[in-house]
């Protein structure tokens, strides 16, 4: 795949996409690469730099035939077995799927493939999804905004935006994995607040009646269900997203003593009683619990119920608060219980289209910094934004950009931060592997973490936020390997034993 120095295009010849740099006029028949390695023999090698000098360059490496003695080495330890991953991956969002059916069919197609495809793309692997209207939607909708449960239906907008994307992405990865979250319930199930109940019909803010948690539970099994006649299969959901933030486009306040009497009394039992084996994740919210003292440690309270917690697979973070440290102590609480982390936005705050700035960090912060502290799964927000950063609600993020912006004719895209670091775990950790210990070389700068894949093949991905290059030398007591990590470069690797 070609580098990419400043922009990626997107070029129609013969109905196939192709990337380019601005300053390659090569445009037409290229040389043939030379083939792939035997698996087996060499180390596969993906690198991006935050120049773009290298852009997701793949290459190979030799195992090295001489004695180890480097004294930069990282030894694996696949005795030493941490958490087994999920996956990696991004949000299909209402806005994402509207960009995407702007494309061609065979640039959309092409772009899909190289993005979710487990053998000739990177293998995007988990994806999240909104239960009804997100910041994120062409309009604000339930599945139910007529009340009475029995009016429960798929709206306009999955059926004619979501789903069709959905299927085209499943079609491509079948064992692709769906997360399903609500921003808000019906208008008519929701309370200004639980002391005084009085109708609250706004799309933000308010919290969820308790006299209607069996239908709320219904409509979640109904849209699951829905879902799966139209051959999509719901792998999670969380009951509420941001449940702290009342001023989202579309939102519901929703304190852990709610979502644990709510799961606890209706949603555990109506998925036992529908037979839906759909894992449900605590919280969805921030590390620091948007600082409302009687709300830190979510997660941890409702698991200090049995009842509630029985219906529990685990709990999801977003970082928009807080710091990653908080994954670790959660953990440590409740060991028996999974971690995701489910969302993470960039956007003009932080520069969130410049590769310099934010590669680094999102490396070390989203991607390798949640999966060490024990998240099974990491997901990104919108896989694909336009030019404005939309489509987009009022009084929703009005300046976060997508994973991938595409131009105004829906012909050219750029590929940003959140992208490159989705593609460097999918592409070499493969769902169900298991992160592993290591030891050995550390470094300022740098940051890895290590993975057995199902099939027995290894994975090291790392990041080198220092301004040098590093000689490395990577060991897995079977065959060894020295590399050369370019300064400020995510690189991964991948060999069979």
């Amino acid at each position: 795949m070609k580098s990419l120095k400043l922009i990626f295009g997107i070029i129609i010849s013969s109905g196939a996409l192709v990337m380019c740099s601005c300053d390659d006029n090569k445009i037409g028949p290229q040389p043939a690469p030379a083939p792939a390695p035997v698996p087996g023999t060499q180390v596969k090698v993906i690198t991006t730099t935050a120049s773009r000098s290298m852009d997701l360059k793949e290459t190979w490496l030799d195992y090295s035939k001489k004695d180890n003695m480097s004294p930069t080495c990282i030894t694996l330890l696949p005795n030493e077995e941490y958490q087994t991953m999920d996956g990696f991956g991004v949000a299909i969002t209402g806005s994402t799927c509207y960009n995407l059916l702007k494309m061609s069919p065979d640039l959309r197609k092409d772009f899909l493939t190289e993005t979710f495809s487990p053998v000739t793309g990177y293998g995007f692997s988990y994806c999240r999804i909104a239960i009804g209207c997100s910041d994120f939607s062409l309009s604000e909708y339930t599945c139910c905004d007529t009340p009475g449960i029995e009016n429960f239906a798929l709206t306009p907008e999955e059926t004619e935006y979501v789903i069709p994307i959905l299927k085209e992405i499943l079609a491509i990865n079948p064992s692709l994995k769906i997360m399903g979250t609500p921003w808000t319930p019906p208008r008519w199930m929701k309370v200004n607040n639980l002391t005084e109940l009085k109708p609250h019909d706004s799309w933000t803010s308010g919290s969820l009646n308790p006299a209607c948690y069996q239908d709320y539970a219904t409509y979640f099994v109904k849209w699951i269900n829905a879902m799966k006649g139209q051959g999509i299969d719901i792998f999670s959901i969380t009951p509420q997203n941001e449940p702290l933030n009342r001023g989202n486009s579309a939102s519901c306040y929703m304190t852990w003593e709610e979502e644990r009497d709510f799961v606890k009394t209706a949603l555990g039992p109506a998925f036992a009683a529908a037979g839906l084996d759909v894992k449900i994740y605590a919280f969805d919210h921030n590390y620091n619990y948007d600082n409302v003292e009687s709300q830190k440690s979510y997660p941890t309270n409702i698991y200090a119920d049995a009842d509630a917690a029985q219906y529990f697979a685990g709990a999801a973070f977003h970082n928009y608060g807080g710091d990653k440290e908080e994954l670790t102590l959660v953990h440590n609480a409740t060991p028996g219980m999974d971690l995701v982390f489910s969302e993470t936005s960039i956007g003009t705050w932080n520069d969130g289209q410049n590769l310099s700035t934010r590669l680094l960090d999102d490396m070390e912060q989203v991607a390798l910094g949640t999966v060490n502290r024990w998240c099974k799964g990491v997901i990104v927000w919108n896989l694909m934004l336009d030019a404005d950063r939309g489509p987009n609600r009022p009084g929703g993020c009005q300046t976060c950009y997508g994973a991938v912006d595409i131009n105004r004719d829906y012909t050219a895209m750029t590929r940003n931060s959140h992208y490159y670091i989705i593609a460097h775990m999918s592409s070499v950790v493969k769902p169900d592997a298991v992160r592993i210990g290591t030891k050995g070389y550390t470094a300022n700068g740098l940051t890895y973490s290590a993975f057995k894949n199902p099939d027995g093949s290894y994975a090291l991905v790392l990041s080198n936020s220092a301004g040098e290059e590093l000689k490395l030398t990577v060991d897995d007591g079977s065959h060894h390997f020295t590399a050369a990590v370019p300064a400020r470069s995510a690189v991964s690797f991948a060999w069979n034993i």
